[in-house]
């Protein structure tokens, strides 16, 4: 028999009070059971047994929950409360009592009611709520400053969410989570106030008033950076692919985002040398644009059981090569990673939510499939046995000073833009080739090679490097390449018809169909080549010349593939 979660939680109570009762649940029906229990507590009002129920559970909620032996009665009030959606005041305060206790944090409740106090020993936030039970505000001070009113924390509790507001919860706590007394936890939090002072003066580097925000994201020092404010950490967001700015136009209004990274510092084994006061006095006075820093004396440092990290929500798969490039630069080697090729972390990365770390991308292939193009199927493998072809999925990036970040952004640009290429060639289903070198995260540079066997495609190095720009996905451009070899044919047809009746006629040119433009666009990072084969399910023919026919059948054999919605939105911009 199932027993309400309400009924558990009271049997739950009534045994840790001492009454026996679980044998009568299993004994009665839940009719019986529940009379019962409205005889039992008919004389009692129900805040005395919702003060019972924090009273029980005060001292288990300040150990982690899931060492806890009382969890599943801390599950069962969690899901009460929400099923109730907190609506009244009592209720809003036992939430957070709860959520706060579950974090390490102390809670204390004001003689009205009306406020709750969440606090540790270098920050407190303030809860003030109506009768009612609606929010008021919400304000945040940390340590030695005055609380400032936080939007954001108002803006998840008026939503209840409480799972996002226990996040920001956890993160403020982290932040001071840096060996020694509280006075070593200050002079952290000075020093990431320092730092974050000093990366907003670079973000200011070459602005002006019509700068757009993809354009700081591919070109700004320090990528479209955003201040802290209230709870939510600095983030800085570094690349956007072309499909997510093609996607921000398409849907005005909408949330679309790159690749980000969160600023913020974490205690360490071993002290570091860390700025406890701005060090760019002025950001225009350096050569070239770049900010002059003063020289990291004691006066202006001390030395921490801490570094400044850049984090990311999702690990970056990241060459060894690349890693070496940020540990010279920062001058702190990365530590916990573990080494594995590098394409099989890109394939991972991007089929996580499909597959299992097991995946071989060595016995991998993929089928990938776009409107009006013959389907596409591209075998990644582990590489050769260069050193440069391993790689780590990367969580986060220690460093003690702010001169390093622009370089580190640079080399996480041309990292993820390359990862972005390559996992175009990715999908969930299970000789030409395309050679694709990619030099910087604003160069790259193509090559087409042919069996010789196989008609000419017509499709000059530049034509492909500038629809690899345009896109920066291999599948896009294989189409390219196939439309343009059948403009190609056809204009060679209208040519020799044209030279049968004595016309001139211009020599046929080529043209990118797959977008809407070449615009110059920062490109993919440069590390190795990709080899791509196209292997269509046709049998031979002695034709010399590839016809539209042809390109129509290429691939009928393979399995059908399903296009994701971006994919068609994508394409449909490409046919205007």
């Amino acid at each position: 028999m199932s027993v309400p979660p309400a009924c558990q939680l009271i049997l739950d109570l009534e045994n840790r009070r001492g009454v026996s009762c679980r044998g009568v649940v299993t004994a009665i029906s839940t009719n019986a059971l529940m009379e019962q229990l409205c005889l039992k507590y008919q004389q009692r009002p129900w805040t005395e047994t919702l003060r019972l129920v924090y009273f029980c559970m005060d001292n288990p909620l300040r150990r982690p929950v899931s060492h806890a032996p009382d969890s599943p009665l801390l599950s069962c009030m969690e899901k009460i409360e929400r099923t109730l959606h907190a609506k009244s005041m009592f209720s809003v305060m036992n939430a957070l009592e709860s959520l706060s206790r579950q974090k390490g944090l102390n809670v204390h409740v004001s003689p009205s009611g009306t406020a709750c106090y969440i606090t540790s020993m270098m920050f407190y936030l303030e809860v003030q709520l109506e009768k009612d039970g609606n929010l008021m505000d919400v304000k945040l001070a940390h340590f030695g400053e005055a609380p400032v009113v936080c939007d954001d924390l108002v803006q998840l509790l008026r939503m209840k969410n409480y799972d996002a507001f226990g996040k920001i919860l956890e993160d403020l706590s982290n932040m001071y989570q840096i060996p020694g007394n509280s006075e070593m936890k200050a002079k952290g939090y000075l020093a990431l106030q320092a730092l974050e002072k000093d990366l907003y003066s670079m973000s200011l580097l070459d602005r002006t008033q019509d700068v757009n925000r993809v354009t700081e994201i591919l070109h700004g020092k320090v990528g479209h950076l955003v201040p802290r404010t209230g709870g939510t950490p600095m983030n800085i967001e570094f690349y956007i692919s072309p499909y997510q700015i093609l996607e921000a136009e398409l849907n005005p209004g909408s949330q679309v985002c790159g690749t980000k990274t969160v600023v913020t510092i974490e205690g360490t084994d071993m002290l570091h040398k860390l700025p406890l006061s701005p060090l760019i006095v002025d950001p225009q006075s350096g050569e070239d644009s770049n900010p002059a820093f003063l020289q990291l004396t004691d006066e202006l440092s001390m030395d921490l059981p801490a570094l400044f990290v850049l984090k990311f929500h999702q690990p970056v798969p990241m060459s060894s090569s690349s890693i070496e490039d940020i540990h010279r630069l920062t001058g702190i080697q990365i530590s916990g990673l573990k080494l594995a090729p590098l394409y099989e972390l890109i394939v991972w990365s991007a089929l996580k939510d499909k597959c299992s770390e097991e995946l071989s991308t060595n016995e991998s292939c993929f089928f990938v499939s776009l409107p009006d193009c013959p389907k596409h199927c591209y075998f990644i493998n582990k590489g050769s046995e260069k050193s440069d072809l391993a790689g780590a999925l990367v969580s986060k990036i220690p460093f003690s000073h702010p001169k390093c970040v622009p370089g580190v952004i640079e080399i996480l640009r041309h990292q993820v833009a390359y990862n972005t290429l390559i996992s175009s060639c990715v999908s969930d289903k299970h000789i030409n080739e395309v050679m694709i070198d990619v030099i910087t995260s604003r160069e790259v540079h193509c090559h087409l090679q042919l069996n010789p066997q196989d008609p000419a495609l017509s499709c000059s190095d530049d034509f492909i490097a500038r629809a690899v720009k345009s896109c920066m996905s291999v599948p896009v451009v294989m189409r390219a390449i196939f439309r343009n070899a059948a403009k190609v044919k056809a204009d060679s047809k209208t040519q020799d018809m044209d030279v049968d009746t004595k016309q001139p006629h211009e020599p046929p040119s080529e043209q990118i169909t797959d977008s809407d433009s070449l615009k110059e666009s920062p490109s993919v990072a440069g590390q190795h080549d990709l080899v791509v084969t196209n292997k269509p399910s046709i049998t031979d023919s002695t034709e010399e010349n590839l016809s539209t026919a042809k390109l129509e059948t290429l691939g009928d054999n393979m399995e059908k593939s399903n296009l994701s919605s971006r994919t068609e939105t994508l394409c449909r911009v490409e046919e205007n």
